[in-house]
């Protein structure tokens, strides 16, 4: 990986989407620490130190996709997280929709209007979020515990809460224009790199805390085990996101006038983890909604108490359990509406294209549910148990909670490095084809 980028860095071309994506990272990383009208910084930060288990709060998730903003309260506190939620929307309405299903088998104009639309619902979203965020922490609950958690926001007229929305909204519409930049003139997919950023950004301090909190060795047993935990993490990470089943696919010739075409053999790539990190972030919203029910209705009642007590605490068996059925159960329901067989059948026979050993059109779409369905089962357990890292891990050292290897993150950050090496090693191969004659 080195060797690629100190190869990308000696050709012009290159040189020059590194340095313009690096430069959109800092703008990126300057405006996570700028803070918005009418927030207290003194206080936030005040709350900050105090707060010492951010991670498995309710809002651990999002501002751990900003970067550690979202807490801060900055114009950039929403991160992208707007936009995944947007995108992730549209791809699910893709197969309710028959308007967005015909767009999508458009080609490159109707990937143009739904991205259109997905912007459309980011800055809607943003604008929802915003006003949560705005609302939690003039109600002190951003940060419960807190002495000065209700001095966060002063001024509390209509005027203010106006101004910090739409600061938020705006800077969300600037992340993704940010994003969209290093898409176009940059190395890699722009949101990824941004994520990518938002969660690297926010080890350092998590590794401290821990050294910090540790007891053996003045801490460094604590911090070099966490180390060698997130070492075994990614690498058991890169062998399954790397690992697939591939179908062989032989296609039949064809003559058309004098010529001949097909006769060719490929393969259909099914990774083992063919959703991702999708599930996570499904099952992790999911499990929030009550907390956040909890939360903004201040109820006493017992059923308030259930909630705290198994399903906020990230450590208790309930929470747990749930939480691992929710990520195999989305893991399949993700697969299902990603991943169509009997569309890749009838593409298939519609070309010439043939599974030795499988007849052509239903056979080949129920083969192909049938080889999904099994390495599902081991992508879905696989994710389940990374995403329970957190939990289960360091938990003789009460440093659960801020441990930065988290599931959710080492996904993104593997899955995302891996793909950037890869733009970068093909560019580069582009660039210094040798060709057939020395």
């Amino acid at each position: 990986m080195l060797t690629a980028f100190a190869r990308a860095f000696k050709t012009p071309d290159l040189r020059k989407k590194l340095l313009f994506t690096l430069g959109i990272i800092v703008i990126y990383r300057v405006g996570t620490h700028i803070p918005i009208p009418g927030v207290n910084y003194k206080s936030v930060q005040f709350c900050i130190d105090q707060a010492s288990q951010t991670q498995g709060t309710l809002f651990g998730l999002v501002n751990m996709f900003s970067g550690g903003a979202l807490l801060q309260i900055t114009i950039f506190a929403l991160g992208i997280m707007p936009y995944i939620t947007a995108s992730i929307i549209l791809q699910l309405l893709t197969v309710v929709i028959p308007r967005l299903e015909a767009l999508k088998k458009e080609g490159q104009a109707g990937t143009a209007k739904i991205t259109q639309y997905t912007r459309y619902l980011t800055v809607a979203l943003a604008i929802l979020q915003g006003t949560g965020l705005v609302a939690t922490a003039r109600s002190g609950s951003l940060f419960n515990g807190c002495q000065l958690a209700d001095q966060i926001v002063p001024d509390r007229s209509i005027y203010t809460t106006i101004v910090m929305v739409v600061t938020m909204t705006a800077g969300t519409a600037v992340v993704m224009w940010l994003g969209e930049l290093i898409t176009d003139r940059g190395i890699g997919n722009g949101m990824s790199i941004l994520m990518f950023i938002s969660i690297a950004a926010t080890f350092p301090a998590a590794l401290w805390t821990i050294k910090k909190q540790g007891d053996l060795a003045d801490g460094w047993i604590e911090f070099g085990t966490v180390i060698a935990v997130g070492l075994v993490m990614v690498a058991l990470v890169v062998f399954v996101e790397q690992a697939q089943r591939r179908i062989p696919v032989q296609y039949a010739k064809r003559m058309i006038g004098r010529r001949s075409y097909g006769g060719t053999s490929t393969y259909i790539p099914l990774k083992v983890n063919q959703a991702g990190v999708i599930p996570v972030i499904f099952a992790s919203s999911l499990l929030y909604i009550p907390s956040l029910i909890v939360t903004f209705s201040d109820s006493t009642a017992g059923w308030a108490s259930w909630v705290q007590k198994n399903l906020a605490d990230t450590a208790a068996p309930v929470h747990i359990t749930i939480y691992f059925f929710l990520i195999v159960f989305f893991a399949f329901f993700y697969v299902a509406i990603s991943f169509n067989p009997e569309e890749v059948a009838d593409n298939m026979k519609k070309y010439g294209g043939f599974i030795p050993g499988i007849r052509a059109g239903r056979p080949t779409a129920e083969y192909l549910s049938y080889v999904l369905n099994r390495i599902t089962w081991p992508g879905s357990l696989y994710l389940g148990l990374i995403a329970l890292v957190p939990t289960m891990a360091l938990a003789g050292f009460q440093a659960n909670q801020n441990f930065p290897f988290g599931g959710t993150s080492i996904l993104i950050i593997v899955g995302v490095g891996l793909e950037t090496v890869k733009q970068i090693e093909s560019q580069l191969q582009q660039r210094n084809y040798e060709g057939f004659l020395r």
